[in-house]
């Protein structure tokens, strides 16, 4: 099985990755750009920038107009296509036990009435229920993500809250992979544990991130 440390691990390369090539093709972007190209929020791209300057992945060089110009060193170029390959391997392997998890939470949710899903979380893991929910009778009606910066993510929209949801729904799906237990422990108190569904695999990462704690 996946430990869902892995799927945050998973979804951290993908970022960094993003990036990576996103340097790599236009080092001109501002941030903001890259932001709304990643579909993450902008203080995230800043610290992921931060980081790969720190580690000598990129170096960054001033530009008219108070703006920076990014590029990748040679020792980013090493990373960006280690991380491809090392996404690649993870990915399939995420991809099968998502794919199970997020079928058998489709199923359950099905014979329970609960046909009218939100997702928590804009992710890998989010295209992958969305995908095992077209194989029920279960309709995905918008992703929670206060981080995002995008208004639409697999043709459905994207709001920061579950207050923020235009429809009626009967439950929410876990599918953020950085803020696992803040994002659960929010969704059972604004809607009690029978509406809040998780993949075993996220389940196992809490499991696991209390029992270090």
């Amino acid at each position: 099985m996946v430990e869902a440390s892995q799927g945050e691990d998973i979804d951290k390369a993908r970022v960094m990755l993003g990036l990576l090539e996103s340097v790599e093709r236009d080092g001109g972007k501002t941030q903001r750009r890259l932001a709304a190209d990643l579909g993450i929020a902008l203080g995230l791209v800043n610290a992921y920038l931060k980081r790969c300057i720190k580690k000598g992945l990129v170096k960054a060089s001033e530009a008219p107009a108070r703006r920076y110009v990014y590029y990748l060193t040679p020792q980013g170029l090493a990373e960006k296509s280690r991380l491809t390959v090392e996404y690649l391997s993870y990915s399939l392997v995420f991809f099968k036990q998502a794919k199970a998890d997020c079928s058998a939470l489709m199923r359950r949710a099905q014979e329970r009435g609960q046909t009218r899903i939100v997702l928590a979380g804009q992710s890998d893991l989010a295209e992958v229920a969305a995908i095992c929910a077209m194989d029920t009778n279960v309709t995905i009606l918008a992703i929670v993500d206060p981080r995002s910066t995008n208004t639409t993510f697999l043709g459905r929209p994207v709001v920061a809250t579950l207050a923020a949801v235009n429809e009626p729904f009967d439950a929410v799906l876990i599918t953020e992979m950085l803020s696992t237990r803040e994002v659960y422990d929010t969704a059972i108190e604004q809607l009690g544990a029978d509406r809040v569904l998780i993949p075993e695999l996220l389940r196992q990462w809490l499991r696991n991130s209390r029992k270090e704690a």
